[in-house]
């Protein structure tokens, strides 16, 4: 896998964009978008994960975020 995509410095928060394969309106759908919201929140509550903003479009998603840091 390359290095390019991967997130080294776990103190700085991160522009993210998460696509669909062949960006296919899947977002469309409320149950498809509720589904997102809750593993956002899942990962907000078990993981860590802090959420500066973030924009649901019907193909993807973009979000500041910031990942858990291990001390």
């Amino acid at each position: 896998m390359s290095d390019k995509y991967k997130i080294h410095d776990n103190t700085s928060a991160y522009f993210i964009t998460l696509t669909t394969v062949g960006w296919i309106d899947v977002f469309t759908r409320k149950n498809h978008k509720q589904c997102i919201v809750d593993s956002l929140k899942r990962c907000q509550q078990y993981k860590g994960l802090k959420i500066y903003g973030w924009c649901l479009m019907p193909s993807h998603l973009h979000a500041n975020s910031l990942g858990y840091v291990k001390k």
